[in-house]
């Protein structure tokens, strides 16, 4: 792992901490300045949780992800009515740019915040579901419509649907006020972690998210079908974003990835469910996309061991 590490550019000062784990086996790390039970901030990779809340509310009919929004989000414009939380889920919304919505927000990244900012706009740039644009004001609501439907605030929601269940002792939604959790690794005070919840707003550790992946490869919560189904356009073809993961191949087999990025952090998080395997990647004062190219050569170690062909 620390052969990988260096290939990729990571210098030996740089916090960071790498995990890889097959089926239950006992893990594997690397670690710099960080340990496998650090709180760092997930990132984009909360959309994982939060699409696995409403697929679980959806299992139980609670929550219809082919109604409108608007039956959720009934502040949002006249344009919510014709948006489906399925829309939402593969990014096929339509929503204004989060560029857009950034200039509008003023600072105030949180829940309520962005939501506030899409009741500015009247009218969508375009049609739901005729295109795939990625959005985070997209999974925003979806985590609105969560609590609303659910009836109980996201953070306790998921503790008792996903975190509690699957032991992640080590992860929270945390919505504030203070930037961070307590113990947390802390992001630069220039750039605090946004408030939002369901587009981020998850704070775990590499040996929570490597629980998360094994339990995703074997269906613990019953519901791994559902979320690696692709997101299909209005004409039938098909994307490459599911239900908050991105589907991909690598050497022949399935990969299940997503990555998370914020001003001095990155994360990535990636699975090989045809051969059991779970890598988490979380570097806390990184700004390059250097990640992208450890979790690679982590892919060709594990698919060249499963071929038989390692050096």
């Amino acid at each position: 792992m620390e052969r990988l590490v260096r290939q990729a550019g990571y210098g030996g000062d740089e916090p960071l901490v790498v995990g890889l784990q097959r089926h239950r086996e006992p893990p594997i790390f690397h670690v710099q300045g960080l340990t496998p039970g650090t709180p760092v901030y997930a990132a984009s990779l909360s959309k994982q949780m939060t699409a696995a809340l409403i697929a679980l509310l959806a299992r139980e009919g609670v929550l219809d992800v082919d109604g409108p929004l608007s039956g959720h989000l009934p502040e949002l414009p006249a344009w919510a009515g014709g948006v489906t939380p399925r829309h939402l889920l593969h990014h096929l919304a339509a929503l204004p740019p989060d560029s857009l919505l950034d200039a509008v927000l003023t600072g105030d990244r949180t829940t309520q915040g962005v939501l506030r900012a899409l009741t500015g706009f009247a009218d969508l740039p375009g049609v739901p579901g005729t295109a795939y644009a990625y959005s985070n004001a997209g999974y925003v609501c979806l985590a609105a419509a969560a609590e609303r439907a659910a009836g109980r605030p996201l953070p306790e929601l998921a503790r008792d649907r996903l975190f509690a269940p699957l032991s992640m002792r080590g992860t929270r939604f945390w919505p504030g006020p203070a930037p961070a959790p307590p113990g947390a690794a802390p992001l630069s005070p220039r750039h605090p972690a946004p408030l939002s919840l369901g587009d981020g707003g998850v704070w775990s550790t590499a040996a929570d998210l490597l629980r998360w992946g094994q339990a995703l490869n074997a269906d613990e919560l019953g519901v791994s079908e559902l979320l690696h189904t692709p997101g299909r356009l209005a004409d039938g073809t098909r994307t490459d974003y599911a239900w908050g993961v991105g589907l991909r191949s690598h050497a022949g087999h399935r990969v299940h990835r997503h990555g998370g990025g914020w001003p001095g952090l990155r994360a990535q998080h990636a699975r090989l469910p045809d051969l059991g395997w779970s890598i988490v990647l979380l570097a806390t004062a990184d700004d390059t996309e250097r990640h992208i190219e450890l979790v690679r050569l982590v892919l060709d170690e594990v698919t060249a061991a499963a071929a038989g062909t390692c050096p």
